[in-house]
């Protein structure tokens, strides 16, 4: 067995969740935030048998996709008063970052 730890985007959160369920798969969902742009995340984990460990890297894979934002180089709290505020920036959001990990044991209650 296998632990998939899947970090998503919150855009995606609905998406990535209904494709796992309609292929079977169960998993906690936990909210969590990103770093970088300081917005919202979904963290999924998912118990998964290891002959449909490939099906389930391909459901995330297909449900979330990286898209283009644009994003202040600075946060307003972070710059100096007074301070130029350069044009945004625009960087790829989106996607998912995923370990897959071995599982020693699995129980239910």
């Amino acid at each position: 067995m296998k632990l998939v730890i899947t970090i998503a985007h919150d855009r995606d959160n609905r998406r990535i969740t209904d494709a796992l369920l309609h292929n079977g798969f169960k998993f906690t969902k936990i909210g969590s935030t990103g770093g970088f742009l300081r917005e919202g995340n979904v963290t999924l984990l998912i118990g998964v048998e290891e002959k449909d460990l490939e099906t389930c890297l391909t459901v995330i894979g297909d449900s979330c996709k990286t898209r283009e934002q644009f994003v202040n180089v600075l946060p307003p709290d972070a710059s100096p008063v007074g301070a130029f505020m350069p044009s945004p920036v625009k960087v790829q959001v989106g996607g998912a970052v995923t370990f897959v990990m071995d599982c020693e044991q699995f129980v239910r209650f």
